[in-house]
């Protein structure tokens, strides 16, 4: 797949506007100069001025073509041969000016590539798919996506909030995040004025929720999908959408609040939207319509009548202007393409931009370094984080419970079926049975957590694509937040089936069989983790994190002694994460006690003749010396190898996301 942007010499916009220093401020924002409609416009909202900078976002011959990836074609019942991709053209020669104060909105029947070109204007593309001649602000030429990402905030379609945070705490996390130089108080601050400005005060202290969990109504999960992308105060915001599911009323209120924000702060707004009913076009001054890619009208809702008018056409009464240029869309985009052809022929000079101005380069240098010398930044994030796990532990019911339960049930159910075993050659087989069956109820009880971490994976690609925080700021969090968690989860396991067994009587082994089944747990988690990283959904990541559990325990040596396995297998047994564990609790019984008979002959009772010691179970196993720690550093290896590879797929996966 490949993207690429092609500019062609093509006519300035005509836009009347003078042009606007960048970062210049301005005691009152730029008037619309459109005609105001009776309909429409009867009666506009008062104009706040405010001491804001204005911004003036210009896009000029923009085009995008996504090359497919390649396929085969069959010629004949025996043959494929390669197809030769055909590239496939999104959008084609789009310009369009968007002002402060006012909402620009992106209007054209679907696959018309609105979302691709909110996408590109909002900096959510690839360094090398970026064409630095289309995009300007206040006539300055953007230089590279990530100039665009600082100034714009974008607003997906999609909402990816944590749904067991409130609404206020998710705006506050998304504040200590993206607002790490200003102070507690100022940022609880700013997070109340914001929700203010979203008409969210009376639902702070109410759950996000979801599709499962009871939460906030649509649209009010949808201001705060807004209020996220907004707790920096970008200038520029564009959306996606934004009124997408939701109802009539939802809706006006949505676009109500983004209208009376645009004019009291002197924000940029663009947005895409289906059918807007009358009364969501009276806080739209201006549209951009396509179609196939192409803009077929651009500017006001009387323009598009009058444009309407010169075609013979009337509107019916029963719809608005826009919804009448969805069915007659054809026509509209065979006019604007003869008057734009009219208009190439009188003016042949290609657009040109000044330069982004020298020293704010040189600022966002200076900023990055800066924030470059701060590894202390980490430890914050790293306790931001923490407190929202814990949160979200705690409020996860079915994860809370669920762990306990399992370690409770599976520990005293264990502890009944194996109760007080003897110690005889019959009890130490049973004493192998019971650990391979407990390292096989621990290693996959952990199962449960993969819809959590593939519900958290969306949330953790948006805010580490835009810089909240580092993946690995993530990876520490997560760690630190579960290994108390699972520590009392393994005491549950452990107590009821150590000593209601009846195993080694010692308590320095006690303590080193919970230690190991703390570590078998945390192992598990880690490799929990590291599959919901490369799955797509659950039913895959369950099907997978089942086949390499099983594939593990096949080639832990207790089914297959080491010298029977094909030497092409012979990988596996090393790195089983059944067989060092399964080890370590065999060594943990037995060498304290190496001496002690547990078989003797029947015949020579006089005698005291011994068949079975301590000693010969552990060389029946190959465990000649005891390797304990050295099995406890392997395993604490495989915690520690399978969160770097969870680091680094993440990693890789935020780099390439845009959302």
């Amino acid at each position: 797949m490949a993207t690429c942007f092609k500019q062609q010499p093509q006519p300035s916009m005509n836009n009347g506007d003078d042009s606007v220093i960048l970062f210049s401020a301005s005691n009152s924002p730029e008037e619309s100069t459109s005609p105001a409609s009776s309909f429409y416009h009867s009666s506009p909202p008062p104009h706040h001025s405010s001491n804001n900078p204005t911004y003036k976002l210009t896009v000029q011959n923009l085009s995008h073509t996504f090359l497919p990836s390649k396929g085969f074609i069959t010629t004949s019942f025996c043959n494929l041969v390669q197809k030769k991709p055909t590239p496939v053209s999104i959008l084609k020669s789009v310009s369009f000016s968007a002002t402060s104060s006012e909402i620009l909105a992106i209007v054209g029947p679907s696959g018309t590539g609105k979302s691709t070109l909110l996408r590109i204007v909002s900096g959510r593309v690839k360094g090398n798919d970026f064409d630095p001649k289309c995009i300007s602000i206040n006539d300055h030429q953007i230089t590279s996506p990530a100039q665009l990402r600082k100034i714009c905030g974008f607003v997906a379609q999609e909402d990816n909030l944590l749904p067991l945070l409130t609404v206020k705490e998710t705006l506050m996390f998304t504040a200590k995040f993206r607002l790490k130089g200003i102070g507690a108080k100022e940022r609880e601050e700013r997070v109340e004025r914001l929700m203010q400005e979203l008409r969210l005060v009376h639902v702070a202290d109410s759950f996000v929720g979801d599709e499962e969990n009871r939460g906030i109504s649509g649209g009010e999960r949808k201001r705060v999908s807004i209020g996220v992308d907004m707790i920096h105060d970008p200038p520029i915001l564009l959306l996606d959408e934004p009124t997408s599911g939701l109802d009539s009323s939802s809706a006006l209120q949505v676009i109500e609040m983004l209208s009376t924000m645009a004019k009291s702060k002197q924000r940029t707004v663009v947005l895409s939207i289906h059918q807007p009913s009358y009364r969501i076009l009276y806080h739209i001054p201006s549209f951009l319509i396509l179609s196939h890619g192409s803009v077929v009208h651009n500017g006001s809702i009387e323009l598009l009548e009058e444009t309407i008018s010169k075609l013979g056409l009337q509107i019916p009464v029963q719809l608005n202007a826009i919804e009448f240029s969805m069915e007659i869309i054809e026509t509209l985009e065979d006019s604007y393409s003869r008057t734009d052809q009219i208009s190439e022929t009188e003016n042949k000079e290609p657009y040109s931009y000044s330069s982004w101005p020298e020293e704010e380069i040189v600022r966002d240098q200076q900023d990055s370094r800066k924030i470059g010398t701060y590894y202390f930044s980490n430890l914050y994030e790293i306790m931001f984080l923490c407190s929202r796990f814990w949160k979200i532990i705690y409020r996860t019911k079915q994860l809370f419970l669920a762990r306990t339960m399992q370690a409770l049930v599976g520990g005293f159910g264990l502890a009944s079926v194996y109760m007080k075993v003897r110690k005889d050659e019959e009890g130490v087989a049973e004493r192998l049975g019971l650990f391979a069956f407990s390292l096989s109820f621990l290693l996959s009880s952990t199962v449960e957590a993969l819809p959590i971490y593939l519900q958290e994976r969306s949330v953790l690609m948006k805010e580490a694509s835009r810089g909240a925080y580092r993946i690995s700021s993530y990876m520490i969090a997560n760690a630190f937040v579960f290994l108390p968690f699972l520590f009392a989860v393994a005491i549950l396991f452990s107590v009821p089936v150590y000593w209601l067994v009846g195993l080694n009587p010692s308590i320095a082994a006690f303590a080193f069989f919970t230690f190991v089944v703390w570590l078998i747990i945390l192992m598990a988690s880690s490799l929990v983790l590291f599959l919901s990283a490369v799955s797509p959904d659950f039913i895959s990541g369950n099907s997978l994190i089942c086949t390499v559990l099983g594939a593990f325990f096949l080639f832990s040596g207790y089914f297959i002694p080491k010298e029977s396995i094909p030497k092409y297998w012979l990988f596996m047994y090393y790195v089983s994460l059944y067989r060092y564990p399964l080890d370590t609790l065999l060594i943990n019984e037995y060498w304290s006690i190496r001496s002690e008979c547990f078989s003797w002959h029947p015949q020579d009772y006089s005698h005291s003749k011994c068949l079975l010691t301590g000693n010969d179970v552990l060389k029946s196993r190959g465990l000649d010396k005891d390797t304990r720690w050295t099995n406890v550093g392997i395993m604490f290896g495989f915690f520690v190898l399978y969160r770097v590879l969870c680091w680094i797929i993440l990693s890789r996966r935020a780099s390439k996301t845009t959302i």
